[in-house]
């Protein structure tokens, strides 16, 4: 059997270097690309050559991570993998999260961190991919491209299948890229969350930033003690007040006219509805430091350079009225020029489910002592 494994492995990176097929403790596969770790600065944030933090686990580097080639599908209650599948959809975020950590260890729902290392990968190396953003093609494509799996009673494409695209819907424009990371359907994102507006992450010791919520055994619910607000004003984690009042945390704040800012005062516009604007358009208060701003582009929450029109009109949606949301990323079938691999979403409480909503299953080998 595992040489037929061998075998499975060598045709594929044959085809597509840098991806390989990686099997749950079932025994079953899933196509994956390996992302060694990089630095903010490879990643276009500053000139640090500290490693990004989706590659700290726990407080300790890991060497890769490993990304869903495709959206995801369910059988037997876990997640895959595959190509030429209609994605799993009606999934909520805890659904993500149990689907992801049934397949064995190092097993997990896509963080937020693991996402943007791949949207600034892009940024970074001047190529954003296209998607399906509009019905079926994307909106600056003018043919239909991908082989669509859900139809509207008018004929209209909503999903297609995964993996089913030209290259210029890969993250990387070559055959052994990441798939559908701009549009088909919006995916959860794990390891951050709003709280009446003010940002939270989750971490391990209750200090250290990073991608602890690779490790499945981090208690991500929504009354987990592992949860962190950001000082805004030092960039250290600080434990919320439950109340999304904290003391000089970050919050999401509304400006009428403008867009989204992020300040560590009071809100000045604080609702709990859904609003939206470019992503590119989002500000930060003065008193922001260094430290906390690196987090925030870390979690594209504000933009790595200033370069305009670089996040071309990604759609930043928000709610900073809610008990609790959760963050989705990349736009559905109708988002037009709004979806992409900056869009984000943070309207969501987590037991929502959608016919728009899905989700990726990631894999890291985690650090030991």
């Amino acid at each position: 059997m595992s040489s037929n494994f061998d075998l499975a492995n060598l045709a594929i990176q044959t085809i597509c270097p840098g991806n390989e097929l990686l099997y749950d403790d079932k025994g079953l596969p899933s196509v994956m690309v390996k992302i060694p770790k990089m630095t903010y600065a490879q990643l276009g944030i500053g000139d640090s050559n500290d490693v990004f933090p989706a590659f700290i686990v726990n407080g300790k580097t890991v060497d890769a991570l490993y990304f869903p080639k495709y959206e995801n599908i369910v059988q037997n209650d876990r997640a895959y993998s595959l190509p030429a599948r209609d994605p799993a959809v009606y999934v909520n975020h805890d659904q993500s999260v149990v689907y992801s950590m049934s397949k064995g260890t190092g097993w997990h729902s896509m963080t937020r961190l693991e996402w943007c290392a791949i949207a600034l990968w892009c940024l970074k190396n001047g190529f954003q991919p296209n998607g399906n953003n509009n019905y079926g093609k994307d909106i600056s494509e003018s043919t239909y491209k991908a082989v669509p799996t859900l139809r509207e009673n008018n004929g209209n494409i909503n999903r297609v299948a995964t993996g089913t695209d030209p290259l210029s819907w890969f993250h990387n424009n070559a055959p052994d890229g990441i798939a559908d990371l701009n549009g088909n359907v919006w995916e959860w994102t794990t390891g951050i969350r709003l709280v009446y507006g003010e940002l939270q992450v989750l971490s391990h010791d209750g200090t250290t930033f990073g991608n602890d919520a690779a490790d499945s055994t981090n208690n991500q619910a929504a009354d987990s003690a592992l949860w962190r607000a950001v000082d805004g004003t030092t960039g250290a984690l600080i434990v919320p007040d439950g109340s999304g009042t904290t003391t000089n945390s970050l919050k999401l704040d509304y400006v009428q006219g403008s867009g989204w800012k992020w300040v560590t005062g009071v809100l000045s516009s604080q609702q709990n509805a859904n609003r939206h604007a470019d992503f590119e358009s989002t500000t930060v208060d003065s008193n922001v430091c260094a430290v906390a701003l690196h987090i925030l582009q870390a979690l594209c929450l504000y933009r790595a350079n200033d370069s305009a029109g670089a996040y071309k009109s990604d759609v930043f949606w928000g709610n900073n009225g809610a008990t609790e949301l959760l963050f989705v990323a990349g736009g559905s079938w109708d988002d037009s020029v709004r979806a992409g691999v900056f869009g984000v979403s943070c309207c969501y409480p987590r037991a929502v489910t959608r016919g728009f909503l899905g989700f990726r299953s990631a894999f890291v080998n985690l650090p030991t002592e």
